[in-house]
């Protein structure tokens, strides 16, 4: 294995391929730094830029676009409230809170460690063991994936906030959310009114941008006279060794749930990011700070984000099964270079597999580097009075919106989202178990139904799997302990 892989690094280290990672990730760290711009759009955009390179080139090229993307969605979401990526939703929570306090450079120091160390965990897993963890993520049919729903669902409460039932009534609606548009087993339009544009459901960047940055607009607004000409205080505050240290605990537990949810065909970065986020604030000395500034929370966020890159490439390249949308479009890279992802390839082209990963392993160190200066370039905004960031930010969001579908009902959704999200803030409702209810239901309800379907209606199937049960019974160990921590709040 190291001789092919130092192979591989003789392929990768000239000047035109690590020209082509450096570019690649100084695209891919833009692309996800502008909300409305996700890195999948990036990469489908940039491959057919690729047709004259040879392959190896390519991979660079798409590869730095990939990894980039990851960590440059953390930017906006620290610095304007506005995810530049679904999964840099989670980032939000805390990362904003600490750019309010003027500890936005802290904060993106933190994401940018959390993510180099995480996407360098998930990236020598993935060579190490890309066969072994996709042989495993293959057990999982409809029953698995609905039991680990249902996990996931149960760890929810964790980030709803101090009130469990206003967290169970966020996400009932993000649930209901996520039923708009055809149903996924009969085909049959669900609550569209008429629509065609609803037919496809509710785009998630859509009701990502109103839930956190259309409301986020309305919320600054209240503010009169000179308060709106006050900028956000940048602080001189930078990441200190200390920081670090206190979250490398963080930063493994997250590149370790990153890497296996990112194995998983189908689920991806976004449900990852969030149990990286609930299993970090459950198991905290202070759960408490967590949604007010607490850095552990931006590292939790950006390592179990950035993990799920080489967790997703694993299934992709050893069998041919893409991990997350991202990888899909990939696939689509390798089919038009001609090369066939699985089994075939370790065989017939081990020497393109061992440059993929000499090129994984050259983009993480272009990372700190360019999301450094990134985040110096970025950091201007942070200086701009509230009374120009707050319009151009509204100017941006609906121009984001619009490009991606062309389509004047997603602007009214985004508007209505981020009036129903600003009245939800306003009353003390968790925005977070509305926006991890949506992202889960297609899955959990197409797992379920799919289940129920093979067992003829019996739950049995459930409960007589082995992974599938493990999951329920700690979805059931988690409600217990949540239990247990709420009444002893109650009896502080």
């Amino acid at each position: 294995m190291l001789n092919e892989l130092m192979i591989g690094f003789q392929m990768v280290l000239t000047m035109g391929n690590i020209a082509a990672i450096f570019l690649g990730v100084v695209y891919g760290v833009f692309m996800g730094a502008v909300p409305g711009l996700t890195g999948t759009m990036g990469i489908a955009l940039i491959i057919p830029l690729t047709y004259s390179l040879s392959p190896i080139t390519a991979f660079c090229v798409l590869l730095g676009t990939y990894k980039g993307c990851l960590f440059g969605g953390a930017i906006p979401a620290i610095l304007i409230n506005t995810p530049g990526s679904p999964a840099a939703a989670v980032t939000v929570f805390d990362g904003f809170p600490l750019a309010q306090k003027g500890q936005a450079g802290r904060a993106m120091d933190v994401a940018l460690c959390s993510s180099v160390l995480a996407d360098a965990f998930s990236t020598i897993c993935l060579i190490f063991l890309a066969v072994f963890l996709a042989r495993i993520s293959l057990k999982f049919g409809p029953p698995e994936y609905a039991c680990l729903i249902v996990f996931s669902l149960a760890i929810v409460a964790g980030v709803s906030g101090d009130s469990v039932l206003k967290g169970v009534m966020a996400a009932v609606v993000g649930f209901l959310l996520g039923t708009v548009g055809l149903d996924p087993m009969m085909s049959t339009p669900r609550f569209t009114f008429g629509m065609p544009t609803l037919f496809n459901g509710i785009n998630m960047m859509v009701l990502m941008i109103g839930l956190f940055a259309v409301s986020e607009v309305l919320m600054q607004s209240e503010a009169k006279g000179k308060d709106m000409l006050k900028s956000i205080p940048t602080g001189k505050d930078r990441a200190s060794w200390a920081d670090i240290k206190r979250c490398l605990p963080t930063i493994l537990r997250g590149s370790i749930i990153g890497l296996f949810i990112g194995a998983i065909p189908g689920l991806g970065a976004t449900p990852a990011t969030f149990l990286t986020y609930a299993e970090t604030k459950r198991v905290s000395k202070h759960p408490e700070k967590f949604g007010h500034g607490a850095i552990e929370g931006v590292a939790a966020a950006e390592s179990g984000n950035n993990a799920t890159c080489g967790g997703a490439l694993i299934p992709l390249m050893a069998l041919g099964i893409p991990g997350d949308v991202t990888t899909a479009v990939l696939l689509g890279a390798f089919l038009i270079h001609g090369l066939t992802p699985g089994p075939a390839l370790f065989k017939e082209n081990i020497s393109m597999v061992y440059s993929i990963f000499a090129a994984l392993l050259v983009a993480i160190f272009f990372l700190p580097v360019v999301g450094r200066v990134s985040i110096r370039f970025f950091s201007l905004i942070a200086k701009v009075p509230s009374s120009i960031v707050y319009p151009v930010t509204t100017v941006l969001c609906t121009v984001g919106v619009y490009g991606f579908n062309s389509s004047f009902t997603d602007l009214w959704l985004m508007l209505i989202f981020g009036v129903v999200a600003y009245f939800m803030r306003k009353f003390g409702f968790a925005l977070a178990p509305l926006l991890i209810a949506f992202i889960l239901e297609p899955i959990g309800e197409r797992a379920i139904r799919q289940s129920l379907t093979l067992s003829d209606g019996s739950l049995s199937i459930f409960v007589t799997r082995p992974i599938s049960a493990f999951f329920l019974g700690m979805a059931i160990l988690a409600v217990i302990i949540l239990i247990k921590m709420k009444r002893k709040k109650q009896i502080a």
